[in-house]
């Protein structure tokens, strides 16, 4: 099956802002502009072309991908495409979601 990458507005103009996320990471943060506490999902614990969800009962507002690899992140906690899904390559910086992120795959380049 092949797999299609919906490329969504990423970021604001200008530079990045000053967050903590390392090369490597999937940052992801509950309130939009990065409020909050960041959670951070390291690509070497990572499998590709699965689905991570976040923690039961919490979601994401905003992130930031310095994976090296597209990320597409869901509105569903299973990765269900009926629901709201985004990928983003890596080196985005999302400050606002456009819906709760509850879930994550990471793709092979």
């Amino acid at each position: 099956m092949a797999t299609l990458f919906a490329l969504p507005a990423v970021a604001r103009a200008g530079s990045p802002p000053v967050v903590e996320c390392a090369a490597g990471e999937l940052c992801l943060w509950p309130r939009a502009d990065y409020g909050g506490p960041r959670t951070h999902h390291e690509l070497l614990g990572l499998t590709t072309e699965e689905c991570t969800p976040l923690l039961e009962g919490t979601a994401a507002g905003s992130l930031v991908n310095r994976t090296g690899r597209p990320v597409t992140v869901y509105q569903s906690a299973v990765c269900d495409t009926t629901g709201d899904f985004s990928t983003y390559p890596s080196g985005s910086w999302v400050p606002e979601a456009p819906y709760a992120v509850r879930a994550f795959t990471l793709w092979e380049r």
